[in-house]
């Protein structure tokens, strides 16, 4: 077999391939087996024809289709490989010649990983936010730890902000009762924001044994979206005591003695959940600094793929229908083509970046070893609450594990990026990252756009509850927790699976 490369530009190429037919012989064999066997012969069983008779019953022509669709995949990956292409999506092919019984010829145009000159990375310098906790901050903790030991007493007056009531609601649309919206003895803490618009208003006030009526959308079911007559009947008004704050409470609380450990417990938790904010805004900086500095030509048919799957989402998130879609970006103040140029924007980023990336973890040699690689499907299976076993079969099925591998291999070469920059904070003190990176030999998670510290982010955004008295997963678990969002996550790869070719895969969203 001959090949050649044309670079067409900086991210495409066009490989010619010429293809001896002496190279065909294995797939002129399987050709023949293979309509042996679809083609009923008189005189022959089945699979057991002659080529001769075959060529004769069918003509030369389909031969040659079924040894040249099934060859061309292949001479191109062993072109792809002596030529040292790598890939990025899948190629146009065109066969430019096909002589029987002497050459087949095609060419093959195909996106490619471009060329570029990396930042110096040692030379990039950010500022972080100090990390300080108040003494308002723990007091804060402290409250909330002990709502959740609080109890329940009735009171007998109107109810107000954060009292918890007893309803029984009832709603109407045109006149017609709702069954699905009515519910009797409910209990509700005002404020919460837990039901639906209005409902706090209405509450606000109305003592047990009084009503209200107020109109709201409803959002779910036969009448979504559509205004509704919603009547409140408040049955008791409960107000929330909280245990007193001291030895005792801690013992009952937690594992400590008293309310002094207590306070410190709460007190370091704080600073661990902000020093995780400060991780993330050091790696969110650095990474920005470290894109600015290179100059990387994207790849057209890369970056399409990437705005398709972003623009599916967001479909996607109001059941693909593209005038809710509309409605919900005119609430935003924004328009369709702001929303286009935002979402090409963002494709554009998370392809540069997972280019950027990959150059770092080549230029390091850096790779993936299967504990890591299995660290990484087990951390994702969590996010979806499945097994690993179901995750890594989704996975595979949607041809995706290369693209697992990759986002491994794009956190570590973020983590050794963030390494080499200076990061400072507020006061000027050199800030250590070493407890959200681990050293460099370490396993670092890669987010969507390869971010390593992006689980240590996700728990500093629900610092309040990391820093009660019992050791939790974070929430990001929770917020994912749907069988939707499995399948989702199973139609996402299945996208990118057509863009995608092992660890060469299009952008995943982020």
């Amino acid at each position: 077999m001959k090949s050649t490369v044309e670079q067409l530009s900086p991210t495409r190429v066009k490989i010619n391939v010429e293809v001896p037919f002496d190279e065909l012989k294995p797939n002129f064999d399987r050709a023949y087996r293979k309509l042996a066997q679809q083609v009923r012969i008189p005189g022959f069983r089945p699979g057991k024809a002659p080529a001769r008779i075959l060529e004769n019953r069918l003509g030369r022509g389909v031969v040659l289709d079924e040894v040249v669709n099934e060859a061309i995949p292949a001479k191109y990956s062993e072109a792809v490989t002596a030529e040292d292409v790598r890939p990025l999506g899948r190629p146009d092919i065109e066969v430019t010649e096909i002589k029987d019984g002497e050459q087949l010829a095609f060419t093959a145009e195909v996106d490619v990983r471009p060329i570029f000159e990396l930042p110096n990375a040692s030379a990039i310098s950010v500022t972080v936010d100090d990390v300080a906790v108040t003494d308002d901050e723990v007091a804060e903790q402290l409250d909330a730890l002990r709502a959740r030991f609080g109890t329940l007493t009735g009171v007998d007056r109107p109810a107000a902000k954060d009292d918890f009531v007893v309803v029984d609601l009832s709603a109407t649309v045109g006149g017609e009762p709702v069954e699905e919206a009515a519910t009797t003895g409910l209990s509700y803490q005002i404020g919460s924001g837990g039901l639906v618009d209005g409902i706090d208003e209405a509450l606000t006030g109305l003592s047990a044994g009084e009503s209200a009526t107020f109109t709201t959308t409803l959002v779910a079911g036969e009448h979504a979206d559509r205004d509704a007559e919603v009547k409140a009947d408040v049955t008791a008004v409960k107000e929330r005591e909280l245990p007193e704050a001291d030895d005792e409470f801690a013992q009952l609380a937690s594992e400590f003695d008293t309310l002094d450990e207590l306070r410190e417990d709460l007190r370091d938790r704080l600073g661990k959940a902000k020093r995780m904010q400060q991780a993330a805004e050091a790696r969110d900086k650095v990474l920005e600094a470290y894109l600015a500095g290179a100059e990387v030509p994207l790849p057209d048919s890369v970056v399409a793929a990437e705005l398709e799957v972003r623009t599916h989402d967001a479909i996607h998130a109001f059941d693909h229908d593209d005038a809710k879609l509309l409605e919900w970006l005119s609430e935003q103040g924004k328009t369709r083509e702001e929303f286009d140029t935002e979402a090409k924007e963002q494709a554009e980023r998370a392809v540069k970046t997972q280019l950027v990336l990959d150059a770092v973890a080549d230029a390091e040699e850096l790779s993936v070893t299967d504990m890591e690689l299995t660290q990484q499907i087990v951390t994702q299976a969590q996010r979806f609450e499945i097994s690993p076993e179901e995750f890594l079969q989704r996975t595979q099925q949607a041809g995706q594990l290369g693209a697992v591998y990759a986002d491994v291999r794009r956190g570590k070469a973020l983590a050794n990026v963030v390494r080499q920059a200076t990061v400072t904070d507020g006061s000027g003190g050199a800030v250590d990252l070493t407890e959200f990176l681990g050293e460099p030999d370490s396993v670092v998670e890669a987010s969507d756009e390869a971010d390593p510290v992006d689980e240590a982010g996700d728990e500093a955004e629900t610092a309040d509850e990391a820093v009660t008295t019992e050791e939790r997963a974070s929430d990001e678990a929770g917020e994912r927790a749907s069988d939707e969002a499995g399948e989702q996550a199973s139609d996402e790869a299945d996208e990118q699976a057509e863009a995608s070719k092992d660890e060469d895969t299009a952008p995943a969203k982020a």
